[in-house]
């Protein structure tokens, strides 16, 4: 299913929606590795690591542009040879399907090689 979460695009999310519950986030996070739960269940995080500064930058880079072309923003942190990724729907204060999206488009990112 990561191949399926990777292969969409997030939708428009708009406030009222409920945040998906434990078991349907469980689910989701099934299928994007080394993603944890985290603020019983409000949000999902990951921890990349690199070489050095420069790889991570470059990392950055790459997730910010991919979070305009989705219209989705996660909290991302970086220093040298590491980037926190951070992901919640802001509108509806919990988790999505479109955040297990990004996590695996993300994923993706970081499995191509660098250079």
């Amino acid at each position: 299913m990561t191949m399926a979460l990777a292969e969409k695009t997030c939708v428009p999310c708009r406030g009222g929606v409920p945040p998906l519950e434990r078991e349907q986030a469980e689910a989701f996070l099934a299928n994007v590795q080394d993603w944890d739960l985290c603020d019983d269940v409000h949000r999902i995080e990951r921890r990349f690591l690199f070489a050095n500064f420069r790889e991570a930058l470059n990392f950055v880079t790459a997730v910010s542009e991919l979070a305009d072309a989705e219209g989705h923003h996660p909290d991302v942190s970086f220093g040298w040879g590491y980037v926190t990724v951070s992901l919640h729907t802001k509108k509806i204060k919990g988790l999505h399907e479109n955040d297990f999206i990004i996590a695996a488009i993300i994923d993706r990112l970081f499995d191509l090689p660098r250079g």
